[in-house]
């Protein structure tokens, strides 16, 4: 299982490195809405936020100021577009941008205010690790912003993305991703509750999804989440 799992990994980090060179070309468009609402729903919180996936830094200059950024990638190649886009446009508020597997992050517990996913956590061999991860270094009372892609229950969708699935595997990407999987993660969890599900474009295929980190324990964080509502 560890080995296919590598094998998995080693695969999605090929195609993101292939993807590289027009990525922005490709996908920056398409992807520009939800990219902005969930800076905007970063933004709510700021302060130390972790992007996730972070790419060729496409969403870096969009970020205020104000806050303080990381970013990482699975994906030299990504990685590298993203510094020259820093250097060129003196991103001072980009705090680092590191090679690191979102299963395995190399930081301390606690050690951001917000984690920002996007369209990452359904191309990872194992989500459930990468949302256990993600919980872990979010500083209590923080928020995780996922953009992810939701499969569809029923309908001619869902028949679409069991056709395409095997060419999207090869591409870095995964159709089938139902939400129980998100709700059964939540279940399960001691430290995170649901915020929010949020329909974006393109065709609402994806979703913008934020979970919260229980501030103490789980009564305060119920209260957080009843405030909200």
């Amino acid at each position: 299982m560890a080995v296919a799992i590598e094998i998995e990994r080693n695969a999605v980090e090929r195609a993101y490195d292939r993807w590289a060179p027009v990525y922005d070309l490709v996908f920056g468009p398409v992807f520009e809405r939800g990219r902005r609402a969930s800076i905007i729903a970063a933004e709510r919180i700021g302060g130390r936020i972790l992007e996730v996936g972070v790419g060729t830094g496409i969403s870096l200059p969009d970020y205020s100021r104000s806050n303080r950024i990381v970013g990482v990638d699975i994906s030299e190649a990504m990685l590298s577009k993203a510094r020259e886009r820093v250097q060129e446009s003196k991103l001072e508020h980009v705090e680092a941008l590191d090679v690191m597997d979102a299963e395995r992050l190399n930081f301390q517990d606690d050690s951001f205010d917000v984690i920002v996913a996007q369209y990452v956590v359904t191309a990872v061999p194992n989500p459930e690790a990468a949302l256990d991860e993600f919980a872990r270094v979010l500083k209590p009372g923080g928020e995780i912003i996922l953009l992810s892609r939701v499969s569809a229950e029923a309908g001619p969708r869902r028949t679409v993305e069991h056709l395409v699935a095997p060419v999207a595997r090869r591409l870095g990407w995964r159709t089938e991703f139902p939400w129980q999987r998100y709700t059964n993660w939540v279940a399960r969890s001691e430290r995170v509750y649901l915020i929010e599900r949020r329909a974006m474009p393109p065709l609402g295929h994806f979703s913008l999804i934020r979970f919260g980190k229980y501030p103490a324990g789980p009564l305060e964080g119920q209260a957080r989440l009843a405030a909200a509502v």
